[in-house]
């Protein structure tokens, strides 16, 4: 049990230290956000100082629509990161997630790397986190109220990442029962569940599936930002499925996709997936996203400025989609999400 536990930090330790110093990008794959234009309106009335973005989510109020996305726990250095963005994260009265709590299922060891968030972020929305490849081994779902509990958490993250258990030498690529798991915690957790990919994209058919189960909410989490298969083969030094980097459905794709299912399905969707400006998180809401997320852009800011250039990041590319809303007329983002956007090969 024991080199199980150093084996789950050790493995944490490396993603977090690969995230903040290689180039693990996509190489020839992107977001698919280069591919779109917005419709200039010359004759706007927009008034840039009647902009709000004040909206809820779920049952809490919040100031912008965006999620500082889950990135870690269960390591030392974790403590301290997740400290840092928690106050973040109330300072902007925004959602926060939490990287996967498997580590916290394991022992006690790191668990305040996860409790500090709540200790700094004390109103605003946490979101747990545990990998389908854990959820489907569980006989009973009492840890994972356990895991709800220690961060007091107001949503329930399942994170796929089938491409990464694949690639990981200690992974465990087998999901077997994952809808009838998703089912059964839908009922038993008072929260609402949340389903995100980690960089490899949800299609339409998937998440049909997936909302079929009553999941709340969708995370795309598409291709084109971090690959988290180039972390893998960098991390254990092997590069036989090169061919595996850039594999994915880009986040522009899964969002029209997903986009569809508003139609038959009640859901919140996240964009996410190499949201690095605000150009691309205005772009997310056009086609169709209620709510953006952003991980490792966030986190190399933290590294590099501190919570205070983590702030004004985040404040500044809300700055940018106020000017891209008075430029296409829209008054709100529900007005931006309405034709505001077409791809480039329809404008030249």
């Amino acid at each position: 049990m024991n080199n199980i536990i150093d084996s789950t930090s050790k493995r944490k330790k490396e993603h977090l230290e690969l995230s903040l110093t290689a180039d693990v990008s996509f190489k020839t794959k992107t977001n698919g956000f280069d591919n779109y234009e917005f419709i200039h309106d010359a004759t706007t009335e927009v008034e840039l100082d009647k902009i709000s973005f004040e909206t809820k989510f779920f049952r809490k109020k919040i100031n912008y629509p965006f999620i500082i996305s889950c990135m870690t726990g269960g390591t030392e250095e974790a403590e301290n990161i997740n400290a840092q963005l928690a106050i973040v994260a109330e300072e902007l009265k925004i959602p926060i997630g939490v990287g996967s709590q498997r580590q916290a299922l394991e022992n006690e060891n790191f668990r305040n790397t996860y409790d500090i968030i709540r200790k700094n972020a004390k109103s605003v929305p946490i979101l747990g986190n545990l990998g389908a490849a854990e959820l489907v081994k569980l006989k009973s779902f009492k840890p994972i109220k356990m895991l709800v509990d220690l961060i007091e958490a107001d949503a329930f993250i399942i994170h796929l990442n089938p491409l990464q258990e694949l690639l990981q030498p200690e992974g465990t690529p087998n999901f077997s029962g994952l809808i009838k798991s998703l089912k059964r915690l839908v009922k038993e957790l008072e929260i609402p569940v949340i389903v995100k990919e980690i960089g490899t994209g949800i299609s339409g058919r998937a998440s049909k599936e997936l909302l079929e189960t009553g999941v709340k909410g969708i995370d795309v989490a598409g291709a084109g930002g971090t690959s988290w298969a180039a972390i893998e083969m960098i991390r254990n030094k092997s590069m036989a499925n090169d061919y595996f980097w850039d594999w994915g459905l880009p986040t522009t794709f899964c969002l029209k996709e997903n986009l569809m299912l508003k139609k038959n399905y009640k859901f919140i969707l996240i964009g996410s997936g190499g949201i690095n400006s605000g150009v691309e998180a205005a772009k997310a809401f056009a086609l169709g996203a209620d709510y953006v997320a952003s991980a490792r852009t966030i986190l190399k800011e933290l590294n590099s400025t501190g919570t205070k250039g983590v702030t004004n990041l985040i404040t500044s590319w809300f700055e940018t989609i106020k000017k891209i809303m008075f430029l296409t007329g829209s008054k709100s983002l529900k007005e931006l999400r309405k034709n505001k956007i077409l791809r480039r090969e329809l404008i030249y």
